[in-house]
């Protein structure tokens, strides 16, 4: 096994399309991606399970997909405007900005290694500013969002009401947020523009610290069950002087990155802090009434936070495998088949007609159900070797044989080993495996 790098893992997601820079023909914008056809669908489908683990499959929680774009006043009772800063030092020798928590050594330069230079801290508010409306004005000011629990929390009393919820149930929305980062960097990790994957669990107060444990838990457990290592992930609580403003509790699932530990998903007991906040500012009364008990209280908040450009980053770097085959090397992709790409490609043996249009009959046939790539140029070894890089977990190959006794070759990706299946009983032997 070969060390994995970032390098590594952003090389090859460049050299085959996973993520492109943004604004690269223009020389790039810094800290902003696309995302290619392969990139496209692991984002896909990382937030496809998501959504499928924390939606569709529980009776508890329902979806939200909210504005981007929300009045200020929202910042303003959320306490964004006031307190969602960073401490940002700027360098006199080489004007660099850095954010002082991420110092190693707060004396020093970490770009130009000068030692005195750096200014005393100030804080950096980290929300994107625009305009609403033909004239900039102060009066018009908003912010992209820079999280989107504030769009479920707004909308908390509506949904509860139309849905008819009751205590403990949770809202849930993935969605893109904005955060103008002083430091972005290792490449898809920090970027001023990500997408959230996000649940506020409503409960009540007493329960609190029970529902934290469980979220704890079943969101460590979510990498697992999809692949990653779990000597790879783990658990760490936040100090007190970590703590954000509205949480009485945090913990981070951490994954061991290329350049060590970092965060991967943060849990907050966020208490009935935004609740409160914005029953105090907008005039709404947002407390929960119990008809058994005959009250009124605020709820409170156990939120689950990930980031799917991260989930999808720290999949792809756990499934990078490099080993010998034959005296050979070769990289695979080892994704769980719910997050690869493609799920199947059709490889005929040669471009000869005689093969194509059964090649293109059947990817045809298997695309009702999967992402299928049909997959004609190079060699069969580059081909195979290539849908190994990618990730795809099937490789079906037409040869000349196949229009004899009318059976393909099928090769599982991990172990290499191949069956001959009847060409009708194809998509039944991969959708045991599929699903």
């Amino acid at each position: 096994m070969a060390e994995v790098t970032l390098d590594t893992i952003s090389n090859l997601a460049k050299r085959r399309g996973f993520v492109f820079q943004s604004s690269e023909i223009y020389g790039g914008l810094r800290s902003a991606y696309d995302y290619g056809p392969l990139g496209a669908e692991l984002l896909r489908n990382v937030k496809a399970e998501w959504w499928h683990t924390m939606v569709q499959i529980r009776p508890d929680v329902v979806g939200l997909d909210s504005a981007i774009i929300q009045a200020r006043q929202v910042w303003q009772a959320s306490g964004h405007e006031e307190v969602f800063t960073d401490p940002m030092v700027e360098c006199r020798n080489c004007n660099s900005r850095h954010r002082l928590d991420k110092l190693e050594d707060p004396s020093q330069c970490p770009t130009c290694g000068v030692r005195g230079e750096l200014t005393d801290p100030r804080n950096f508010n980290l929300m994107l500013r625009t305009h609403m409306g033909p004239v900039e004005s102060e009066e018009n000011l908003v912010y992209l969002r820079p999280e989107t629990a504030q769009g479920i929390f707004i909308n908390y009393e509506s949904i509860r009401r139309t849905n008819r919820l009751k205590l403990p149930f949770g809202i849930a929305q993935i969605g893109k947020a904005f955060r103008n980062e002083i430091t972005p960097g290792q490449f898809v990790f920090r970027t001023r523009e990500f997408e959230q994957m996000e649940m506020e669990f409503f409960c009540r107060p007493e329960e609190a610290d029970q529902w934290f444990e469980y979220w704890r838990e079943h969101r460590f457990q979510w990498y697992v069950d999809l692949g990653i290592d779990p000597e790879n992930l783990r658990l760490r609580a936040h100090e007190n002087d970590e703590l954000s403003h509205y949480s009485a509790g945090t913990a981070d699932v951490e994954y061991r990155f290329p350049w060590g530990w970092d965060e991967l998903e943060g849990l907050a007991n966020r208490t009935d802090f935004d609740l409160r906040q914005h029953t105090e500012h907008a005039g709404e009364d947002l407390r929960y009434f119990d008809q058994e008990s005959d009250e009124r209280f605020f709820p409170y908040v156990i939120e689950p936070a990930a980031g799917a450009t991260r989930a999808m980053f720290a999949f792809m770097i756990d499934a990078y495998t490099e080993e010998m085959v034959n005296d050979e090397s070769r990289v695979v992709l080892k994704l769980d088949h719910r997050l690869a790409p493609y799920k199947v490609a059709v490889l005929p043996l040669s471009k000869k007609d005689e093969l194509i249009q059964p090649a293109e009959k059947l990817a045809e046939s298997l695309r009702r159900r999967w992402m299928v790539e049909l997959d004609v140029t190079q060699s069969i070894g580059r081909r195979y070797r290539r849908q190994d890089e990618i990730g795809t977990p099937w490789c079906v190959t037409v040869d000349f044989d196949t229009l004899e006794d009318n059976a393909v070759t099928v090769r599982d990706r991990d172990t290499m080993d191949q069956d001959r299946v009847s060409i009708d009983g194809v998509e039944d032997y991969l959708a045991a495996r599929l699903g």
